[in-house]
């Protein structure tokens, strides 16, 4: 008998030594800033270089609030990737504290800080303050059953511009029914969180390009320009200004005169053509073109990381390469399979293709990069607007390629790009009440009594051993 006891006091005893030291180790581990193995597929717990780099760096004490709240399950799977990802910066920085807070059970902090929408989250550096809006973290993935995550590039690009003084200020041209700001406002807010300050310009209005303009953005225009517009802007960009055009299918664009203008003092023509891709197998159709990409610094990282990018309905674009006042480098060119569609008229009202003798022969160049004979950046013309949409601009490398372009040209180093984090789409399932009944009373009951029996008989036959 007393051996029994003696067995079993060993066995306790040892259990619970077994159970204090995984205790204390967990508590020991998490108390280790920056020590953790990421085993999740696609290491969506795993910051990247870049925002690891920014971190080690950061001396000022940052206060982030997360204004979390459910209304559905749609908002709590938003709500546990945010504040997943919040937790990596605070784990990773000493200077990064993370609150959570829900606006319904608490409205008087969510007056203070002027919250008007869940999924509110606020960066604070002294009296300084930046909001992230989940709709900006999250998109379509590369199929219908996934979703994008960019909290990490949004969270970092926004921790930048807040410890940083400098404001550059962009204007967006207006007054030519130019591609308005709300089909837009994933672009416009990506460069709002990178330090950029918009403006609106209407040229007609104004009278002249402000004095603070750091850079014009002519995004989508389906007018042309007035002549003393496009003089003012042909001015603007030969002294200091800078130039981002982009231009796609607009009705009158046969009859535009002052926009072409323009492009050509930056040593690029607009040859009235659409671009059709016949070369290359794809999941789009010939409309929609795949480009290659060209040597450069804007795409370098695209192409290495082999994401694409995506343009409806692309123009063609050319350069003089004997022009020595601006160089225009190509970024995005088709295949050699590909053509420039001259019968605009005929696509457009038929959908019907030539491909005859007076078309464009490929490869075709669709966005220049330009410099001026100091080789200073000065233009970024694309081929394309639909591709800075809301609806088109998650896809694959289109962002990026969007927001280098603007990094080259302000030749900034610090609006970093990281990959969005692909996610599966939570899968529903609906059971009938029979099969609810059966999950219920199998785990609250089933699964609890077969090892209470199972633990009886091995100590029954103990027992008797």
């Amino acid at each position: 008998m007393n051996n029994k006891w003696i067995r079993g006091t060993n066995a306790t005893v040892l259990s619970l030594a077994v159970i204090g030291i995984f205790i204390v180790a967990t508590i020991f581990l998490g108390s280790l800033k920056g020590v953790q193995w990421d085993l999740t597929k696609n290491k969506q717990y795993t910051l990247s270089d870049q925002t690891l780099s920014f971190l080690k760096k950061l001396d000022k004490e940052i206060k982030i609030t997360a204004f979390t709240g459910a209304q559905q399950q749609s908002d709590a799977i938003m709500n546990r990737h945010v504040l997943d990802m919040l937790r990596e910066y605070e784990k990773r920085s000493s200077r990064i504290t993370v609150e959570e807070i829900d606006p319904i059970k608490e409205p008087s902090k969510a007056q203070q800080y002027q919250i008007d929408s869940l999924g509110t989250t606020v960066f604070e550096m002294g009296d300084k303050q930046m909001k992230v809006y989940s709709y900006e973290l999250f998109g379509q993935g590369s199929t219908q059953s996934t979703y994008a995550f960019s909290g990490e590039e949004k969270f970092t690009q926004t921790l930048i511009s807040l410890i940083s003084d400098a404001k550059h200020q962009v204007y967006f041209l207006t007054g030519h029914n130019e591609l308005p700001a709300g089909q837009m406002s994933v672009f416009r807010s990506s460069l709002e969180s990178a330090g950029y300050t918009i403006g609106e310009l209407n040229l007609f209005k104004d009278g002249k390009i402000p004095d603070d303009a750091e850079a014009v953005f002519l995004i989508g225009p389906q007018n042309d320009l007035d002549e003393k517009e496009a003089t003012a802007l042909k001015d603007y960009v030969k002294d200091k200004g800078k130039l981002y055009i982009s231009i796609g299918y607009a009705k009158d664009l046969t009859k535009w005169k002052h926009i072409n203008d323009l492009l050509a003092a930056i040593n690029v023509k607009n040859p009235n053509a659409i671009a059709l891709e016949t070369g290359r197998t794809s999941l789009t159709d010939q409309l929609t073109i795949i480009p290659e990409y060209s040597l450069h610094v804007i795409v370098d990282k695209l192409s290495r990381e082999d994401r694409v990018t995506v343009l409806p309905l692309a123009l063609v674009l050319q350069t003089d390469t004997a022009n020595t006042d601006f160089r225009a480098n190509a970024l995005l060119t088709t295949t050699d399979k590909a053509y420039g569609e001259t019968d605009l008229a005929t696509l457009t009202t038929t959908n019907k293709t030539t491909n005859g003798d007076t078309d464009l022969k490929g490869p075709l160049d669709l966005a220049y990069a330009i410099q001026d004979k100091d080789n200073k950046p000065k233009a970024i013309v694309i081929g394309n607007t639909q591709f800075l949409m809301d609806q088109v601009i998650g896809q694959q490398g289109n962002k990026d390629f969007a927001l280098n372009a603007v990094s080259w040209l302000q030749e900034q180093t610090d609006m970093i790009t990281i990959r969005p984090r692909e996610e599966a789409q939570v899968q529903q399932v609906f059971l009938m009440p029979s099969d609810r009944n059966k999950i219920l009373y199998g785990s609250v009951v089933g699964f609890p009594l077969l090892f209470l029996v199972i633990g009886g008989v091995i100590w029954w036959r103990r027992r008797k051993g």
